[in-house]
């Protein structure tokens, strides 16, 4: 089983996260923000991976250090997983549709962190949530995670379809890029022989 466990104690956060990737989707998630929990049970079942999201934050201050805190983790967690990268497809991409939103999102299990984010919102809140913390989660996934992603908005005007579509294309995209390929099981996916940074 692929499966990653971390534990992120600051002055800020305490976040603890596990996955197993190739899973039954389901979830656990407290966070402390509902539209992050919601967010997140999205990757879970798409991406096909239990998940389990566990946060105690300064949420009287803001959502900001829960946010990024969850993605640094959940980054950190992922890459665990991934191991050494061994016969993954390595890449992902995905159109999603939501309404009246579409959003493509490619990714490359490279082990070096990117993140192109093409995406606005038309509100600066969904609910109480600040939409800018969306590409803030983002940005620590990819760090930790040793992503290449990009994610485009191509157009959309709801504010919650918008993020998630970006969030469910996430984990649509990730699901097939960390499949193992049936015909080079074995093999890294790299003319380099290794995917690590």
């Amino acid at each position: 089983m692929r499966k990653g466990v971390v534990t992120r104690v600051t002055r800020e956060t305490n976040v603890k996260v596990e996955l197993s990737l190739g899973q039954s989707g389901t979830s656990e998630i407290s966070t402390g923000i509902g539209f992050l929990d919601h967010m997140l049970d999205q990757i879970g079942r798409h991406a096909e991976l239990d998940l389990k999201v566990l946060v105690k934050g300064d949420l009287h201050i803001d959502d900001h250090h829960t946010v990024e805190d969850t993605g640094i983790a959940l980054g950190q967690a992922l890459r665990m997983a991934l191991g050494d990268l061994k016969g993954v497809n390595r890449y992902g991409n995905v159109y999603l549709p939501m309404d009246e939103t579409l959003t493509r999102v490619a990714l490359d299990l490279s082990g070096r962190p990117f993140l192109v984010f093409k995406t606005a919102f038309p509100v600066p809140k969904i609910g109480s949530f600040d939409t800018q913390l969306v590409q803030e989660f983002f940005q620590a996934l990819a760090m930790n995670a040793g992503l290449t992603l990009h994610i485009e908005t191509l157009y959309g005007t709801n504010a919650h379809h918008i993020s998630e579509s970006c969030f469910k294309g996430f984990a649509r995209a990730l699901k097939q890029a960390a499949t193992i390929n049936d015909k080079h099981p074995y093999d890294v996916p790299s003319t380099k022989g290794t995917l690590s940074n």
